[in-house]
């Protein structure tokens, strides 16, 4: 561009025009959204956790925003899915600060989506961003700087400034215009199709009934109840139950809630995020145990909201080999990475280079479990 371009850092989204936001964003991917964003923070969800929010951004001479980055200052590696508590345990037993870094992602949010927002996608303004943070990283004195989950542009844009960059693997479910869930089973090998049909009998057969729900339509007790599932699924695994319901509730027209009843008490449920074309499972919690209910509530559920509703993906969330032989393929997610002390940076690169050996064979192990025809 041969404008000259203004660079800012914002500390809350409150004063950022969410219209301004959003044209960069666009409508596709719920989680960039100026409303999702500005739930973490009226929800009180970033500060006491360690997400401390540095929107970088770019405007025009003319005070047009043209560029903009969801940021965070991270004392922690705390909800980023992108583990690096090995990294930061060497640092800390050869003496260097690893806290704090600069982490370019959704908070708690394993979803791949846009993280360098460019008016018309511009790259120029998307290159600028980028040595804006890095930059700014190494100037604070700050460790290093990670983008997590990103889409394959903006990857491509990272790979020419950070020196790091890392894959893994999540299981998603595609749409191929099934009319309905058979449609979808007929597609699958014989013991696999008889192995999910097998499951669903074993809900109704307990009485089980399952029951779809949009997040505006949800009353106080359901709220109660969905946040109860929310918590103790995280006390389970002693976690921490990071987001709040009021969080919930700010970005309610984006949720699609699952619950099921037994005996007309609602027992689990589970809760997804709605995007333009895909369903973001995210979160999931029960009462008692109900033989195959997590298996109906997260999986089967969803993927028949998808053909209902003709959504082309459903991302049932981080991690789980299992989803595998229930309709969801490994796909690769991206992540990049600079870190500014040199010996670690070397390090580290030989590391994800042996990491990205042992990660693609695992990838063709994870083909080689196909269940369809």
């Amino acid at each position: 561009m041969d404008a000259p371009m203004q660079l800012s850092i914002a500390k809350s989204l409150q004063d950022i025009p969410a219209d301004q936001w959003n044209a960069l964003a666009g409508d596709d991917n719920p989680f960039i959204q100026h409303k999702f964003l500005l739930a973490f923070e009226t929800g009180q969800c970033l500060e006491k956790f360690g997400w401390f929010p540095k929107y970088f951004l770019i405007h025009s001479d003319d005070n047009e925003l043209i560029g903009a980055m969801p940021a965070y200052e991270k004392h922690n590696s705390y909800g980023e899915f992108v583990f690096d508590w090995a990294w930061a345990d060497a640092y800390q037993r050869s003496g260097i600060n690893y806290y704090p870094k600069l982490v370019i992602s959704i908070p708690y949010s394993p979803c791949q989506g846009p993280r360098i927002l460019a008016k018309d996608n511009n790259s120029e303004i998307k290159n600028t961003l980028v040595k804006f943070a890095l930059n700014f990283s190494e100037k604070n004195n700050y460790s290093g700087t990670h983008w997590l989950f990103n889409l394959e542009d903006d990857f491509n844009i990272l790979l020419q400034h950070t020196e790091l960059n890392r894959f893994d693997y999540q299981f998603h479910w595609k749409n191929s215009h099934y009319q309905d869930f058979d449609d979808f089973l007929s597609t699958l090998k014989s013991k696999k199709r008889k192995n999910i049909k097998q499951e669903r009998r074993k809900v109704t057969d307990q009485g089980i009934i399952i029951k779809t729900l949009n997040g505006t339509e949800l009353d106080n007790s359901e709220w109660e109840k969905i946040y109860y599932f929310y918590q103790i699924t995280f006390a389970k695994k002693s976690g921490s139950p990071t987001l709040s319901l009021d969080f919930f509730k700010s970005i309610a027209d984006t949720l699609v809630i699952i619950f099921a009843y037994h005996e007309n008490n609602i027992v689990a449920g589970a809760i997804c995020i709605k995007g333009k074309d895909t369903l973001y499972g995210r979160h999931w919690g029960c009462y008692d145990e109900y033989d195959s209910l997590h298996f109906e509530v997260c999986y089967y559920t969803g993927i028949e909201y998808c053909i209902k509703h003709g959504l082309k993906t459903f991302e049932p969330g981080a991690q789980g080999e299992h989803k595998i032989s229930r309709g969801f393929l490994p796909v690769k997610t991206w992540s990049a990475h600079q870190v500014f002390h040199p010996e670690f940076s070397r390090i580290i690169k030989q590391h994800l280079q042996m990491e990205a050996s042992a990660m693609e064979s695992y990838g063709q192990d994870l083909i080689a479990a196909s269940p369809f025809k």
